[in-house]
């Protein structure tokens, strides 16, 4: 400040005076006399706020150079890139061991039973799968049980309007596939059923009713 050193803080000083060398100019001396305590705490804090500030300034000027690179690729180049998507999702939370039972986001939609990898596999899932559908998702293998009298009592709970059962080719989404079509037979419903079956490269392997 004013062409002179001067320390800001007094509780960040803990005395030491290994900033006297560190000082291009000699601008710092130190004098003795009461000060208040040094607050390690609050160094820390300090010395953390500015990481985060450091961290965000990098992000944002990485993110700066990622938009003037996008503007500057030919017309080719931009094409390949991946368009931005919205989410299509409409209902919360999916994970069927959490989904409730009965919802009006359920209501007059259709029903999407998906198993967790297939929104990873298939590249254009909200657009192909969600879009237009109540949404519950789940890994037989993983949670280890048998979904079917969840997936009963949604189905029976809410007017559902049809169903479409997502999984992967894997043995293990059988047991998905399989709970849907035993839970809507358990509810007396007579809805369609379409079941879409994809590779772990995101293809659709099959789809059949």
């Amino acid at each position: 400040m004013d062409g002179k050193a001067k320390l800001m803080r007094e509780h960040f000083c803990d005395g030491f005076g290994d900033c006297l060398p560190n000082c291009p100019s000699g601008a710092i001396t130190f004098v003795e006399r009461e000060a208040p305590q040094y607050d390690e705490a609050a160094v820390k804090a300090a010395k953390k706020k500015k990481e985060i500030a450091e961290k965000m300034k990098k992000i944002h000027s990485g993110l700066a150079e990622d938009a003037a690179v996008a503007e500057s690729l030919p017309a080719s180049d931009a094409e390949n890139r991946l368009p931005a998507t919205e989410s299509m999702l409409n209902n919360w939370p999916v994970q069927l061991k959490l989904a409730p039972m009965e919802s009006a986001a359920f209501a007059g939609k259709e029903l999407l039973i998906s198993a967790d990898c297939a929104a990873f596999a298939c590249g254009d899932f909200h657009e192909r799968f969600i879009k237009g559908h109540a949404v519950v998702i789940g890994c037989p293998k993983l949670d280890n049980v048998d979904y079917t009298e969840k997936l009963g009592e949604i189905i029976d709970r809410n007017e559902i309007k049809s169903i479409t059962v997502v999984r992967m080719e894997v043995p293990c989404c059988g047991a998905l596939e399989l709970a849907a079509r035993k839970a809507l037979k358990a509810t007396g419903k007579q809805l369609p059923i379409k079941v879409v079956t994809l590779t772990i490269d995101g293809k659709i392997l099959n789809s059949a009713n």
